[in-house]
């Protein structure tokens, strides 16, 4: 099978923007199949740092076609920045990246609409990064979402408009008291961008599908992480888009029997951002320690990412919901300097052992995370360039994990270069 998923095993930011560059240089197509500009990839080449947030990370490889998904919702303000940004820096996108015309757009009032929920909500609020992406998946499952096609013709996307601003202006002034938005000042604004961006647009679900007849590599890509996911995750603390494998399926129009291997990333501890549910989160004094090593700030939002040790719980559920087929573990290097290192192998709820991860989200609240202690390697491991050449314990402990998850490992990541990365 010549095609591949690679998803986020934890709470997104396990590294997978590097591990997708990694890949791309061996696939012909890397296709965004779920999120928006709420997620950001990160890929550091000899030193220069890439902060990707719509565009797939293979835009790095020249020749490579980058597809955005029917399943990713689009800010095209944020798109046409990142294609400047990027043709800024040498790197030409225009005969490499397309947009499905299936992709739904995001407006002013999916911002508005997503800052005023959570402001509403108080102590109460999910934490989202407040860039309209909830709003905007709303308005498609509620089917009034205007998308890539509609914005292609200005009769279809001028009826849309109109008819959402009528709804949203009332729903804005009335609940909120937030005076609305202007039909001219919006569609005036959305024909320039028609204008930046009408040549990237296409039906990719045709493109996808003709590619995999060739047999061409073609590599998925998932934003977030599995524990986000809107229907596996800590609901109601995730995104509004699923991240894991399947999403690859319906975020880009192919079939589940076209899909061959998937690769779940994971840290080599745990982080999330946000709010909701963190059993194995570190006390204030080893989070600052490992946050300020492992640079653990978001690369979307700059906020400071929580952190704990690595549960197994979350990522073997990862494993089942997403059908992986093998581990990346990133950051090893961040736990150089630990004497010891934990590794949660279990919950306990009002005395009673949980083994596999619970539904319910008051539960997770108050769970005891159940750890087993294995020595830690306590020597630099970043620039070590093959796997046999890794400390003794570290080798253990990336074993351990392997066996406790249930899925091989196939790369080990010890820093943010591609060269500092393992292949087994």
């Amino acid at each position: 099978m010549s095609s591949s998923v690679v998803i986020g095993a934890q709470w997104g930011d396990e590294g997978k923007g590097k591990i997708i560059d990694i890949l791309s240089e061996n696939s012909d197509y890397i296709i965004r199949y779920q999120g928006g500009n709420n997620a950001g990839h990160t890929v550091v080449i000899d030193g220069e740092s890439f902060i990707l947030h719509l565009i797939p990370s293979g835009i790095l490889h020249k020749g490579k076609t980058c597809i955005i998904g029917n399943g990713v919702v689009v800010n095209p303000a944020a798109l046409i920045e990142e294609i400047e940004k990027l043709s800024a820096r040498g790197i030409r996108v225009e005969k490499n990246l397309l947009i499905s015309e299936q992709a739904h757009i995001i407006f002013p009032y999916h911002w508005k609409m997503d800052e005023l929920r959570e402001i509403a909500k108080g102590r109460k609020k999910i934490g989202t990064t407040k860039r309209g992406i909830g709003p905007c998946y709303t308005d498609k499952v509620s089917r009034c979402g205007i998308r890539m096609a509609d914005l292609l013709d200005v009769n279809i996307f001028s009826k849309k408009l109109k008819a959402n601003l009528k709804e949203k202006n009332a729903i804005l002034r009335n609940v909120y008291g937030f005076k609305g938005y202007s039909f001219n000042a919006i569609y005036k604004q959305y024909m320039n961008y028609r204008e930046k961006i009408k040549g990237y647009i296409k039906d990719t679900t045709l493109i996808i599908n003709k590619a995999l007849d060739k047999n061409k590599r073609v590599l998925f890509e998932g934003a977030q992480g599995t524990m986000l996911d809107v229907d596996f995750g800590t609901y109601p603390y995730v995104t509004s888009s699923n991240s894991t494998a399947g999403g690859a399926c319906t975020g880009s129009g192919v079939g589940p029997s076209r899909i061959g291997k998937v690769t779940g990333v994971v840290k080599a501890y745990t982080t999330r951002v946000g709010e909701g549910p963190f059993p194995t989160e570190f006390s204030d004094k080893l989070m600052n320690i490992i946050r300020h090593k492992g640079k653990e700030f978001g690369a979307t939002t700059g906020r400071p990412r929580r952190c704990g040790w690595f549960d197994t719980l979350i990522v073997k559920h990862a494993v089942m919901v997403s059908g992986i087929t093998e581990i990346v573990v990133t950051k090893l290097d961040v736990l150089d300097g630990l004497e010891k290192i934990k590794i949660c192998t279990g919950y306990k709820y009002k005395g009673k052992s949980c083994k596999a991860f619970p539904a319910n989200i008051e539960m997770l609240f108050n769970v005891k995370p159940q750890y087993e202690e294995l020595p830690g390697w306590m020597s630099d491991t970043s620039g070590i360039q093959s796997f046999n050449k890794l400390p003794r314990n570290a080798v253990r402990y990336l074993k351990r994990l392997s066996d406790l998850v249930g899925a091989k490992i196939s790369m080990v990541s010890v820093g943010s270069e591609r060269k500092q990365t393992l292949k087994l």
